[in-house]
């Protein structure tokens, strides 16, 4: 009876390490869920939108919609997509910003829409830069007149870009803590921050971003706990306003285009609705 316990336990061993061998080299196909399309061009989805192409620092190339403002030193939005899908999905969200004059820039990260790379923090950070450095030099829109917009891990990639270029307001729709943390929840029975590659500290680095910040979640979430939300709000060095969106979850609609989310960008977009510092 010993000896069958014995063999019994190092195959409950063996099964472990080797599940947990698994979920190291295949973690990052569960973070990262791309949609390789087919991605419409932009003036199909977005009226007056143009295709445009980014040039990343290691060399890709990465496609995206631009869609300029009503004025041409219009307020501009860099919007940075969440895990799922690519930037199709987001073009209501452009309509409603394009709708109140400002100018918008979805680019879909490498791997995702059909772009060449695989996805990855490190990777996703080059994205961003590459979709700043467009709508500043290329979009000649005014660099203290320029929001960012993150959904969910977007929002972990807008922050972490804020946090070395800062623009003139951040907007952080369900955020995280850090990736570890929303790990965490959905798998409780794992190691999870041992195993992570990719961190995504929002919470950290937010303590560092030294403009107006505006936190949106939705009270129901059931991928983002709404406790994480509030606790990168409570983390922002400038907290601008929380908006919580009772009893909406993670994906719904509300959370895309509904008016808190599209009122908390225009309002850092315009200094004059702001309000005071």
């Amino acid at each position: 009876m010993v000896r069958r316990a014995v063999v019994g336990a190092a195959g409950v061993v063996l099964l472990c390490t080797v599940l947990v061998g698994l979920l190291w080299a295949f973690q990052r196909h569960l973070i990262y869920l791309p949609d390789a399309g087919p991605v419409p061009p932009a003036a199909e989805a977005v009226p007056g939108a143009r295709d445009v192409v980014l040039e990343t620092e290691d060399g890709l190339r990465l496609a995206g919609w631009f869609v300029p403002g009503r004025t041409p030193h219009a307020p501009g939005v860099l919007v940075a997509n969440g895990n799922g899908g690519h930037r199709g999905m987001r073009a209501p969200l452009a309509r409603a910003l394009a709708a109140e004059g400002l100018a918008v820039l979805l680019f879909d990260y490498r791997g995702y829409g059909g772009n060449p790379g695989s996805p990855s923090e490190a990777g996703l950070a080059l994205d961003a830069r590459a979709a700043r450095t467009y709508l500043l030099d290329r979009a000649q829109v005014p660099p203290d007149r320029l929001v960012y917009f993150g959904e969910s891990l977007g929002a972990a990639v807008a922050t972490e870009l804020a946090s070395e270029h800062p623009p003139a307001g951040l907007v952080l729709r369900s955020p995280f803590v850090d990736l570890a943390a929303v790990g965490g929840e959905h798998y409780p029975f794992l190691p999870v921050r041992s195993l992570l590659r990719d961190r995504y500290p929002v919470a950290e680095l937010v303590r560092r971003v030294q403009v107006p910040t505006t936190v949106v979640y939705g009270g129901a979430d059931s991928i983002v706990p709404p406790a994480q939300s509030r606790a990168v709000a409570d983390a922002a060095a400038r907290l601008h306003r929380v908006v919580e969106v009772p009893g909406a979850d993670h994906n719904d609609l509300v959370l895309l285009t509904g008016e808190e989310v599209v009122t908390a960008v225009v309002e850092l977009a315009r200094p004059s609705l702001r309000g005071p510092p």
